[in-house]
Protein backbone atom coordinates (compact mmCIF):
# COMPACT_ATOMS: atom_id res chain seq x y z
CA UNK A 1 0.00 0.00 0.00
CA UNK A 2 1.28 3.19 -0.45
CA UNK A 3 2.43 5.67 2.16
CA UNK A 4 -1.04 7.17 3.51
CA UNK A 5 0.62 10.90 3.13
CA UNK A 6 2.33 10.66 0.14
CA UNK A 7 0.58 11.93 -2.91
CA UNK A 8 -0.40 8.54 -4.46
CA UNK A 9 -2.06 7.52 -1.42
CA UNK A 10 -4.39 10.79 -2.04
CA UNK A 11 -5.08 10.06 -5.72
CA UNK A 12 -6.28 6.99 -5.19
CA UNK A 13 -8.63 7.93 -2.15
CA UNK A 14 -9.71 10.79 -4.17
CA UNK A 15 -10.61 8.82 -7.50
CA UNK A 16 -12.60 6.46 -5.33
CA UNK A 17 -14.38 9.46 -3.57
CA UNK A 18 -15.66 10.61 -6.81
CA UNK A 19 -17.59 7.09 -6.63
CA UNK A 20 -19.11 7.43 -3.15
CA UNK A 21 -20.20 10.75 -2.86
CA UNK A 22 -22.30 13.16 -5.47
CA UNK A 23 -20.42 15.94 -7.22
CA UNK A 24 -21.34 18.89 -5.17
CA UNK A 25 -20.15 17.04 -1.67
CA UNK A 26 -16.92 16.66 -3.77
CA UNK A 27 -16.32 19.54 -4.27
CA UNK A 28 -16.90 20.46 -1.00
CA UNK A 29 -14.69 17.42 0.15
CA UNK A 30 -11.97 19.54 -1.73
CA UNK A 31 -12.43 22.46 -0.16
CA UNK A 32 -11.96 21.51 2.74
CA UNK A 33 -8.73 19.29 2.17
CA UNK A 34 -7.25 22.74 0.75
CA UNK A 35 -8.47 24.95 3.69
CA UNK A 36 -7.34 22.27 6.04
CA UNK A 37 -3.96 22.50 4.33
CA UNK A 38 -4.23 26.37 4.60
CA UNK A 39 -5.03 26.46 8.29
CA UNK A 40 -2.45 23.54 8.89
CA UNK A 41 0.11 26.57 7.64
CA UNK A 42 -0.94 28.59 9.34
CA UNK A 43 -1.34 27.58 12.91
CA UNK A 44 1.59 25.00 12.85
CA UNK A 45 -0.13 21.64 12.00
CA UNK A 46 1.25 19.17 9.93
CA UNK A 47 0.09 20.30 6.22
CA UNK A 48 0.03 16.56 5.04
CA UNK A 49 -2.21 14.72 7.96
CA UNK A 50 -4.51 18.19 7.28
CA UNK A 51 -4.86 17.61 3.64
CA UNK A 52 -5.47 14.08 3.96
CA UNK A 53 -7.74 14.20 6.88
CA UNK A 54 -9.81 16.54 5.08
CA UNK A 55 -10.46 14.06 1.82
CA UNK A 56 -11.87 12.05 4.12
CA UNK A 57 -13.78 13.74 6.35
CA UNK A 58 -17.12 13.15 4.58
CA UNK A 59 -16.02 9.05 3.34
CA UNK A 60 -19.54 8.33 4.46
CA UNK A 61 -21.61 11.24 3.53
CA UNK A 62 -23.36 9.69 0.75
CA UNK A 63 -25.22 7.26 2.76
CA UNK A 64 -28.54 8.25 4.24
CA UNK A 65 -29.78 7.70 7.19
CA UNK A 66 -31.14 4.16 7.17
CA UNK A 67 -27.95 3.11 5.94
CA UNK A 68 -25.47 5.67 8.11
CA UNK A 69 -27.17 2.91 11.09
CA UNK A 70 -26.85 -0.45 8.79
CA UNK A 71 -22.60 1.00 8.87
CA UNK A 72 -22.89 1.61 12.51
CA UNK A 73 -23.91 -1.81 13.25
CA UNK A 74 -22.27 -3.19 10.81
CA UNK A 75 -18.87 -1.85 12.09
CA UNK A 76 -19.91 -2.65 15.39
CA UNK A 77 -19.99 0.55 17.20
CA UNK A 78 -23.29 1.49 18.41
CA UNK A 79 -22.42 1.11 21.64
CA UNK A 80 -19.52 2.86 21.28
CA UNK A 81 -21.51 6.09 19.24
CA UNK A 82 -24.66 5.56 21.38
CA UNK A 83 -28.07 4.24 20.69
CA UNK A 84 -30.35 7.33 21.56
CA UNK A 85 -27.99 9.10 18.29
CA UNK A 86 -27.94 5.93 16.17
CA UNK A 87 -31.79 6.48 16.07
CA UNK A 88 -32.12 10.51 16.57
CA UNK A 89 -28.98 11.78 14.83
CA UNK A 90 -27.62 9.68 12.39
CA UNK A 91 -26.55 12.16 9.77
CA UNK A 92 -23.29 13.14 12.78
CA UNK A 93 -22.33 9.80 12.58
CA UNK A 94 -20.39 10.24 8.76
CA UNK A 95 -17.46 10.88 10.88
CA UNK A 96 -17.54 8.12 13.07
CA UNK A 97 -18.27 5.14 10.84
CA UNK A 98 -15.54 6.22 8.06
CA UNK A 99 -12.82 6.28 10.84
CA UNK A 100 -13.79 3.35 12.31
CA UNK A 101 -13.93 2.24 8.46
CA UNK A 102 -11.29 3.52 7.16
CA UNK A 103 -8.57 2.40 10.23
CA UNK A 104 -9.68 -0.77 9.26
CA UNK A 105 -8.82 -0.64 5.48
CA UNK A 106 -5.66 1.30 5.74
CA UNK A 107 -4.15 0.63 9.06
CA UNK A 108 -1.13 3.01 7.62
CA UNK A 109 -3.35 6.58 8.13
CA UNK A 110 -1.76 7.84 10.74
CA UNK A 111 -4.41 7.43 14.39
CA UNK A 112 -4.51 11.37 14.47
CA UNK A 113 -5.93 11.60 11.21
CA UNK A 114 -8.27 9.16 12.00
CA UNK A 115 -8.95 11.12 15.45
CA UNK A 116 -9.76 14.22 13.51
CA UNK A 117 -12.06 12.49 11.12
CA UNK A 118 -14.16 10.90 13.89
CA UNK A 119 -14.56 14.48 15.74
CA UNK A 120 -15.14 16.78 12.97
CA UNK A 121 -19.12 16.30 13.58
CA UNK A 122 -19.53 16.91 17.06
CA UNK A 123 -16.16 17.72 18.67
CA UNK A 124 -14.56 16.50 21.76
CA UNK A 125 -13.64 17.36 25.45
CA UNK A 126 -9.68 17.48 24.28
CA UNK A 127 -9.43 18.39 20.75
CA UNK A 128 -6.26 18.19 19.31
CA UNK A 129 -4.99 21.11 17.12
CA UNK A 130 -5.53 18.90 13.83
CA UNK A 131 -8.97 17.87 15.21
CA UNK A 132 -9.81 21.50 15.37
CA UNK A 133 -8.19 22.60 11.75
CA UNK A 134 -10.44 19.75 10.16
CA UNK A 135 -13.73 20.82 12.45
CA UNK A 136 -13.00 24.45 11.31
CA UNK A 137 -12.39 23.80 7.78
CA UNK A 138 -15.71 22.09 7.24
CA UNK A 139 -17.21 24.96 8.48
CA UNK A 140 -15.06 28.28 6.02
CA UNK A 141 -14.36 26.18 3.15
CA UNK A 142 -15.14 28.57 0.47
CA UNK A 143 -17.82 26.39 -0.97
CA UNK A 144 -19.89 27.53 2.27
CA UNK A 145 -21.99 30.60 2.33
CA UNK A 146 -24.03 30.45 5.33
CA UNK A 147 -24.71 33.65 6.79
CA UNK A 148 -22.01 34.49 9.52
CA UNK A 149 -19.25 32.50 8.64
CA UNK A 150 -17.54 35.28 6.63
CA UNK A 151 -16.11 37.28 10.03
CA UNK A 152 -14.93 33.83 10.68
CA UNK A 153 -12.99 32.87 7.62
CA UNK A 154 -11.35 36.55 8.11
CA UNK A 155 -10.34 35.59 11.83
CA UNK A 156 -8.22 32.68 10.36
CA UNK A 157 -4.63 34.24 11.35
CA UNK A 158 -6.30 37.31 13.19
CA UNK A 159 -7.02 34.92 16.27
CA UNK A 160 -5.40 31.84 17.53
CA UNK A 161 -6.80 28.72 16.30
CA UNK A 162 -8.20 27.76 20.13
CA UNK A 163 -10.13 31.42 19.42
CA UNK A 164 -11.37 30.31 15.60
CA UNK A 165 -12.83 26.57 16.99
CA UNK A 166 -14.37 28.54 19.67
CA UNK A 167 -16.23 30.52 17.46
CA UNK A 168 -17.10 27.94 14.82
CA UNK A 169 -18.27 25.92 17.65
CA UNK A 170 -20.75 27.92 18.94
CA UNK A 171 -21.43 29.03 15.35
CA UNK A 172 -23.19 25.51 14.99
CA UNK A 173 -24.29 25.43 17.95
CA UNK A 174 -26.55 28.50 17.95
CA UNK A 175 -27.81 27.34 14.46
CA UNK A 176 -28.89 23.99 15.72
CA UNK A 177 -30.94 25.89 17.91
CA UNK A 178 -32.05 28.78 15.92
CA UNK A 179 -33.55 25.89 13.87
CA UNK A 180 -35.44 23.97 16.66
CA UNK A 181 -32.39 20.69 16.14
CA UNK A 182 -31.49 17.88 18.55
CA UNK A 183 -28.25 18.96 20.05
CA UNK A 184 -25.68 15.98 20.35
CA UNK A 185 -25.58 14.57 24.58
CA UNK A 186 -21.92 15.73 24.10
CA UNK A 187 -22.57 19.39 23.11
CA UNK A 188 -23.40 20.80 26.34
CA UNK A 189 -20.51 19.37 28.42
CA UNK A 190 -18.24 20.07 25.37
CA UNK A 191 -19.19 23.84 25.17
CA UNK A 192 -18.96 24.49 29.04
CA UNK A 193 -15.68 23.05 28.82
CA UNK A 194 -14.59 25.16 26.26
CA UNK A 195 -16.38 28.44 27.44
CA UNK A 196 -15.27 27.76 31.42
CA UNK A 197 -11.76 28.02 29.55
CA UNK A 198 -11.70 31.40 27.51
CA UNK A 199 -10.54 34.33 28.70
CA UNK A 200 -12.82 36.67 30.65
CA UNK A 201 -14.06 39.48 28.86
CA UNK A 202 -12.71 42.74 29.81
CA UNK A 203 -14.30 46.33 31.32
CA UNK A 204 -15.69 46.87 27.70
CA UNK A 205 -17.55 43.70 27.24
CA UNK A 206 -14.57 42.26 24.50
CA UNK A 207 -12.01 39.68 24.41
CA UNK A 208 -8.79 40.86 23.34
CA UNK A 209 -8.25 39.35 19.87
CA UNK A 210 -5.02 36.87 19.79
CA UNK A 211 -3.34 36.67 16.59
CA UNK A 212 -0.24 34.54 15.31
CA UNK A 213 0.35 30.96 15.22
CA UNK A 214 -0.80 28.30 17.92
CA UNK A 215 2.09 26.73 18.54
Amino acid sequence: MADPLSDEFHDEMLAESKDRVSPKRLRHILGVSDTAAMLARVYGCDERKARLAGLLHDWDKGLDDDQIRQRVRELGIEQQVGPWVVENMPQVLHGPTASVALAREHPGIPDDVIQAIYRHTTGALDMSDLDKVIYVADAIEPGRNFDGLEGLQDDVGRVTLDELFFEVYKFWTLALVRNNRVLHPDTIPVWNAYAASRPKPGKHGKRKREGGRND
